[in-house]
């Protein structure tokens, strides 16, 4: 008889070890807003989150422009630097986005063009104590401590040594102030010029209630650096108490807004305007700066019918160190699709922008402006690229001019000096288009 063997097998329940999850550490709270029940609107905003977010009683017809900040690259800031005084070679500035306003990308894309020749003690003194605060050796950096930001008065003493003249030249030559407007960064006045005995545009701009103050900068130095014929003329730059004034040429026409918004252009007028504006960006981007911001509210008029683009505040510069631009900066529905993407990008982001502006004159407001900036945004990201409300009253060649302006691969899309090729442009005006549609929003006005 076999023998019979048996095996005992034991199974045992492996324990499930529960997972410790620890309390948040370093948690930062930078953002509270609360909602005030009498007047039915969030308080405390930050800037950018205001642009895209539509209040009680706010006025939907004028959007305002998004402006993030970017971190810069060490070569820029070291290129800038190197500009501005001798720095050993075995050492670099860390340079963060919260960092010194003075050393901003703004001023140093320019290779310390704004700055004069020779740095000021109060600018040599400022950058010693950045220096001193945030040091590293080259391929060290720290990360521990946060560098330390030049205060109100610092950074208005550092504009200071850029602009061209004195605050009491300012307050004792010009006069007769009168507000014709108001945008993103400041306010524009007419004022009396009593050196040049002329009528001028005074753009004054609070420093303290600027999105990103760096940006400053590049109102004083865009249009005094890069003059053309299509860009408006820049006089003078002042500080005066806490606000930087640009004293410029006066057009005294209206903006292009006026005119889109009251009436309809025709296929000359609309040609005249896009021959001007991409006369400025063809020169602009040659020398590496892209506008960012390019819509009807850019675009200045003249009595005597000059097209002329204005509102720098918000450029950049490309340069062979630095190709491409990641910022989410410009106004909603009139940005590219890389741009909204937070894809690297260059000057053809302002190519799609004249693009969008091209159907505000032929439509009276550009795509999508009857939704909130957040879905407009979301469509031009990933919509096909948008066209003209009634397409097929549109002539074909304005309809084949835009279909190479509003091409979503900024690769394929046309640069400004192809499309000052285009022969729709060949029906554009030096002078004079304009005239009659002025005198028609005067009298509107009226």
């Amino acid at each position: 008889m076999a023998a019979s063997s048996s095996a005992s097998f034991c199974f045992t329940k492996r324990r499930r070890l529960k997972a410790s999850i620890s309390a948040p550490t370093g948690f930062v709270h930078s953002i509270h807003t609360t909602f005030d029940q009498e007047t039915e609107r969030y308080v405390d905003l930050p800037p950018q989150w205001e642009s895209l977010i539509v209040q009680p009683g706010d006025d939907r017809q004028r959007p305002r422009p998004i402006v993030e900040g970017e971190e810069p690259s060490d070569a820029e800031v070291w290129t800038f630097l190197e500009a501005l005084g001798p720095i050993p070679d075995d050492e670099f500035v860390e340079y963060r986005a919260s960092v010194v306003n003075l050393g901003s990308v703004d001023v140093r894309e320019y290779g310390g063009r704004g700055l004069s020749a020779a740095p000021s003690e109060f600018t040599m003194r400022s950058l010693s104590y950045y220096a001193d605060n945030t040091l590293t050796r080259r391929g060290a950096r720290s990360r521990e401590d946060p560098p330390a930001r030049l205060s109100h008065e610092e950074f208005r003493m550092a504009l200071q040594s850029v602009v061209s003249r004195r605050a009491d030249a300012a307050l004792r030559e010009l006069c007769s102030f009168v507000k014709i407007g108001e945008g993103s960064t400041g306010i524009v006045c007419t004022a009396f010029d009593r050196r040049m005995r002329r009528t001028v545009a005074v753009k004054r701009m609070d420093l303290r209630k600027q999105q990103r103050r760096e940006l400053l900068f590049n109102e004083v130095v865009i249009m005094r650096d890069y003059p053309h014929v299509n860009i408006v003329k820049v006089f003078d730059t002042y500080v005066v108490q806490d606000e930087l004034w640009v004293v410029m040429e006066y057009m005294d026409g209206s903006a292009l807004t006026d005119i889109v918004t009251r009436t309809r252009m025709n296929e000359e007028q609309i040609a005249s305007v896009c021959k001007a504006c991409l006369r400025a960006l063809a020169y602009l981007h040659s020398q590496g700066v892209i506008h960012r911001d390019i819509k009807s509210d850019s675009i200045l008029l003249s009595s005597k019918g000059q097209i002329k683009l204005s509102d720098f505040g918000f450029c950049a510069r490309v340069a062979p160190e630095i190709p491409k631009r990641r910022s989410l900066v410009g106004t909603p529905y009139w940005m590219a699709p890389e741009v909204i993407s937070r894809l690297p990008y260059g000057p053809e982001v302002d190519i799609w922008s004249l693009g969008i502006m091209v159907i505000e004159m032929a439509d009276g407001e550009p795509p999508y402006f009857n939704e909130p900036p957040l879905q407009a945004m979301r469509k031009l990201r990933d919509l096909p690229a948008p066209t003209f409300r009634d397409l097929a009253s549109i002539p074909p060649r304005l309809q084949s001019f835009n279909d190479r302006a509003l091409v979503r691969d900024p690769m394929q899309r046309a640069t400004a000096f192809e499309l000052l090729q285009h022969p729709f442009l060949n029906q554009a005006k030096a002078n004079g288009a304009f005239l009659p549609l002025l005198k028609n929003v005067r009298h509107s006005v009226c």
